[in-house]
């Protein structure tokens, strides 16, 4: 069974930068997709990036250009950097392993990690 952990949050100025990360057990890391998911106060948890096993990447609108996923699977490893973080960005930052339905649309497996919370503030 997958087991995830994030790390890498905190608090962080408008404009700034954070890489997270997400430690993934299991000897089949490689045959999943990975997702970033973010959830703030009274919102539904929602995608944010996706990478498929072959290494394309999906991502939200509202962070298009400013987050970057990836892979290391030789680490059993997947992160998100974070750049030009908003006031608006500030969640819980959730690691979730998943597959493609089709080659955009991620779908999740019921594994997630603990979570990592952002905050963006002055």
């Amino acid at each position: 069974q997958v087991q995830l952990v994030e790390s890498g949050g905190g608090l962080v100025q408008p404009g700034g930068s954070l890489r997270l990360s997400c430690a993934a057990s299991g000897s089949i890391f490689s045959r999943y997709a990975m997702g970033w998911y973010r959830q703030a106060p009274g919102k539904q948890r929602e995608l944010v990036a996706g990478i498929s096993s072959g290494g394309n990447t999906n991502y939200a609108d509202s962070v298009k250009g400013r987050f970057t996923i990836s892979r290391d699977n030789a680490k059993n490893t997947v992160y998100l950097q974070m750049n030009s973080l908003k006031p608006e960005d500030t969640a819980v930052y959730y690691c979730n392993a998943g597959f493609y339905l089709t080659y955009s649309d991620y779908r999740p497996y019921d594994y997630w990690g603990q979570g990592t919370q952002v905050t963006v503030s002055s």
